[in-house]
């Protein structure tokens, strides 16, 4: 790839929404009250005689409301991640929440007409489905867990200003923390992103100074936090197991996964099962720091004393150059991101402190917001968000209610962009201390997306369990999240109580619950599907192409079946970790 003059800065939303206010938004509030008004006239048409061309004209309809309601959500949420204190972006999230919430009610007619129609008439008329078909059939696996039409309205109302109004106000307050950390004899403020950059750093003291200055702060929180959690998680189980019937409060997120619950259990437990190869990669580390054993502060711990910077530009072009090692397509679609000003990079005050990609509408280039600080790993989170990008691209020609694809796939794109980051980076050295650091860098990567994520889940089970059945203190949730800690780690590591309150910093848990699997599942199969590219070579791409272009369209299982996984099964958990494995294999002949 022929470098370019890439610039760390924010986005622009301009092409999704002129504005944030005027005519504009003005604009795009009445696109949504015109698709919801035009939706309602046709309900004296849904009947269980209602002829296929009628049905399909209604679909369009359905699909144009989703479009428009998709282009404020994805704006005002866009809008408020650049500075989440901003008054006129919370008070615009207020008013979109409030009018998708009306349109939602007003809409749900169609949702359960179809959830309650007979099998044989939904067979007739999934003939009209076209590109959603799935979706339609996804609908109808609700059907035996949806309530009438008034008890959905009224969950949909008292959402707005509640469970969602907790997680706005999470987000709000953490996104608003700042932490204070001594480094050189000088103290400095900084943003969560700006001091999980010394996590990385090679003095033991500066990790620690960062670890504890992170957790202090949440800690000082910590009961407002474990509250706001409490009624989340109780909101989940109430509404979702109490009132839905729905079998468990993991099940909710299988089901909108579509992923049968076997598998997912399947995969925790081959997490647990395996949590030996992550404590034998730590005492690995610990000899190689010279030390007797690693401390919690230290698992992330440069190999290295210095540590290489990247750039924004360098970064950036690192990353096309991988992409375009599969297909010059990918990296062109990466490209793509930069070149419409849909890329915020630039860390600073108020801002999302993580890191996402957001395919709002599919006719739009996707928006990723990274916080680059110019160390290798903002190199592989750029890799990575891009690589969400490009999945949403290349499913760009779905609609909309097809277009995303469920959450268990919704990382393979990413984690393979990491992959090929990582052999780009390798094939430009000879060095065998370079390989161990590059090498050992992804296992620790690894640890952070499979065992770390999937404990993040074991851990909700049972907080969701304790909500349910104990009304639990602060003090004995931290105590369930120590177990959960001390049984990932068993002996390998020197855990410290510092780290009981983490739980409260995960976002995740709050806004998506038992989301996180999602990473342990997308990096197991990467893992499986990049040994597939190794040995088949080019002749892999258009199976791993099709894979991507599915977006939604499909479920999981269905589209991994036809590229030869079956998830099912107990072996196929196992073959990611082999891989792993044989990685820390090579790390130890290198040592």
């Amino acid at each position: 790839m022929t470098e370019r003059d890439y610039t760390k800065g924010t986005w622009s939303l301009e092409d999704l929404i002129g504005a944030p206010s005027g005519e504009p938004m003005e604009a795009a509030f009445a696109d949504l009250e015109k698709a919801v008004v035009a939706l309602e006239g046709a309900r004296d048409d849904l009947a269980s005689t209602i002829a296929e061309d009628v049905f399909g004209g209604i679909l369009k309809q359905v699909e144009t409301a989703a479009y428009v309601a998709q282009r404020l959500n994805g704006y005002s949420g866009l809008f408020l991640s650049e500075n989440t204190a901003d008054q006129d972006a919370l008070a615009l999230r207020g008013r979109v929440e409030k009018a998708l919430a009306d349109a939602r009610n007003r809409t749900l007619f169609f949702d359960l007409w179809w959830k309650q129609l007979d099998e044989e008439n939904a067979k007739r008329l999934l003939k009209a489905g076209g590109d959603v078909t799935y979706y339609l059939e996804t609908l109808r696996k609700f059907a035996p867990y949806t309530l009438s039409e008034p008890e959905e309205k009224v969950i949909n109302v008292k959402n707005v200003h509640g469970v969602d109004g907790l997680v706005t106000l999470y987000e709000m307050i953490t996104n608003g923390f700042t932490f204070d950390i001594e480094i050189d004899g000088e103290t400095k403020t900084l943003t969560r992103s700006e001091l999980m950059a010394y996590a990385y750093d090679p003095s033991p003291e500066r990790r620690e100074a960062a670890y504890r200055a992170l957790l202090s702060v949440y800690d000082e929180r910590s009961g407002e936090l474990a509250q706001i959690y409490k009624y989340v998680a109780g909101d989940w189980s109430s509404e979702n197991v109490d009132l839905r019937g729905i079998e468990s409060p993991i099940a909710v997120r299988n089901l909108s996964n579509d992923v049968p619950d076997r598998a997912v259990d399947l995969l925790l437990e081959s997490c647990r099962k395996n949590a030996g190869l992550y404590r034998r990669f730590f005492r690995l580390k610990a000899k190689w720091l010279g030390m007797e054993k690693l401390r919690r502060f230290d698992i992330y711990a440069p190999l290295k004393e210095t540590t290489v910077e990247y750039p924004f530009a360098e970064g950036v072009d690192l990353v096309m150059e991988s992409l375009s090692k599969v297909s010059p397509e990918f990296a062109g679609m990466a490209e793509r991101v930069l070149a419409e000003g849909h890329l915020d990079a630039l860390p600073r005050k108020g801002k999302d402190t993580g890191a996402f990609c957001w395919g709002v509408v599919p006719d739009r280039t996707p928006w990723v917001l990274v916080n680059y600080n110019e160390r290798a790993n903002d190199v592989s989170t750029l890799a990575h968000e891009l690589g969400h990008a490009i999945h949403a691209m290349m499913a760009a020609d779905h609609s909309i209610l097809t277009c995303h694809s469920s959450l268990p796939l919704a990382e393979t794109a990413s984690n393979f962009a990491e992959m090929l980051l990582m052999e780009t980076v390798l094939s430009k050295s000879e060095d065998p201390e370079f390989r161990r650091t590059l090498i050992s860098q992804f296992v620790d990567d690894s640890y952070a997306s499979i065992l770390r994520q999937s404990y993040f889940v074991i851990f909700e089970r049972e907080a969701h369990r304790m909500i349910a059945e104990e009304e639990p203190t602060l003090d004995q949730l931290n105590a369930a999240y120590m177990e959960n800690l001390r049984e990932q780690f068993g002996d390998s590591l020197v855990l410290d109580e510092t780290f009981k309150s983490e739980w409260v910093s995960i976002p995740h848990i709050y806004a998506t619950p038992f989301y996180c699997y999602a990473y342990t599942f997308g990096l197991l199969l990467v893992l499986a599907l990049f040994q597939r590219y190794r040995v088949e070579g080019d002749a892999f791409v258009p199976r791993y192409l099709k894979i991507l272009a599915y977006g939604g369209s499909k479920s999981p299982t269905a589209i991994l079946d036809e590229a030869g996984f079956d998830i099912r099964t107990e072996e196929f958990w196992q073959g990611g970790f082999d891989v792993l494995s044989g990685m820390v294999d090579e790390l130890e002949a290198l040592s």
